[in-house]
């Protein structure tokens, strides 16, 4: 905004769920930076709507959720703009995604710890229903209440059975950690998060993480995610932290500039201090997400419920529907919250059924 003639248009996205919700705080920023700002609060209604043109703009089974508040952030956007910037990237680059921290922390918790031990622990955590440990948390006064306890109680109680630094991280990204479960004789790609060459290259577990992002789950699922979503409505969005200046100098800097004192992007948090004030823009980091857990019990339920039909998937011969049907009616009790392990296998599912008597693609 400093270096533009006239306003510069921000666009931000907000839901009437407040766990959801950033809108609020993108608005007091872009306020503080007197940009033309723009804000658009969606319903379920139009989240429901925006599902069904998933598999259209993908044209490929794509398994994160926060594809649908893109797509329409970005159709609203175009309604103004024909180029726009994006963030993306900072993540990956300078240490910013929480389950950095979440897998230091557990290897720091369970350094010196038998296995055993780590197992029968991870069991008792997960002995105890979802909702139960919401309950408990549920007393704590809601500012010192981490969200989600239940579900990241459970998280943490499968991790605690790794034995290596890879097979931590793989736990922590993994929605289904046995593929064959649900994939008929498929099994998971051995990629980089496998290759022994790769990890003794880069012997820091904070640097292996972020390189193992930046070859696969930023060009896989966020640039692809934003670049399709973008093209979908011919609004072309540009990445100027991936420029290669950026990233070569990035990887150049010591983690003690992109960590420090549990919190990540240290270095582009002392950049930004000097034009937003440090009480509009520290606050725990949020994903681009949307109130996919209700939704699947409410709105979306009689389409979800469609796609899991038990007959359906053995009829097409690709999944298992029992483990996959277990998680559901889970879900649906609300035992568990099992919209991360859901939703890919819904994206797979709408994207088989739009191909559906077109030889050429299905």
């Amino acid at each position: 905004q400093d270096q533009s003639s006239k306003k510069v248009r921000t666009f931000s996205i907000g839901f009437a769920d407040p766990a959801y919700d950033e809108a609020p705080h993108a608005k007091a920023v872009a306020t503080h930076l007197g940009t033309d700002h723009s804000e658009y609060y969606v319903g379920a209604q139009e989240l429901v709507s925006g599902v069904s043109k998933v598999p259209e703009i993908y044209d490929e089974p794509f398994g994160d959720s926060s594809q649908l508040p893109t797509a329409i952030l970005c159709a609203a956007a175009r309604r103004q703009v024909t180029v726009a910037l994006s963030g993306d990237g900072g993540d990956e680059l300078f240490s910013g995604y929480g389950r950095y921290f979440r897998a230091l922390e557990l290897k720091a918790a369970t350094r010196g710890v038998p296995p055993i031990v780590r197992s029968l622990a991870g069991k008792i955590l997960l002995g105890v229903p979802q909702a139960a440990w919401n309950r408990i948390f549920g007393l704590i006064p809601a500012r010192w209440r981490p969200a989600r306890a239940g579900a990241r109680l459970h998280a943490f109680g499968g991790h605690l059975g790794q034995s290596d630094e890879g097979g931590l991280y793989r736990g922590l990204i993994c929605h289904w950690p046995d593929a064959s479960r649900i994939a008929k004789g498929a099994g998971a790609p051995r990629g980089v998060l496998w290759d022994g060459a790769a990890k003794r290259a880069i012997p820091g577990f904070l640097e292996w993480m972020q390189f193992c992002d930046s070859l696969t789950y930023l060009p896989e699922d966020i640039l692809a995610k934003v670049d399709r979503a973008s093209m979908a409505v011919s609004l072309e969005v540009r990445v100027p932290l991936l420029d290669h200046r950026v990233v070569e100098h990035s990887w150049r800097l010591p983690a003690a500039l992109k960590v420090r004192n549990g919190s990540g992007k240290w270095l582009l948090r002392q950049v930004l201090a000097k034009y937003v004030p440090p009480s509009l823009t520290e606050r725990p980091k949020m994903g681009f997400g949307v109130p996919l857990e209700k939704l699947l019990r409410n709105e979306l339920r009689d389409w979800a419920e469609s796609l899991l039909d038990a007959r359906k998937m053995n009829e097409q011969g690709y999944l298992d529907p029992q483990p996959i049907r277990a998680r559901w009616e889970e879900h649906l009790s609300g035992q568990r919250d099992w919209q991360y392990s859901l939703w890919p296998i819904l994206m797979f599912q709408a994207w088989l059924e739009s191909t559906a008597g077109n030889d050429s693609r299905s």
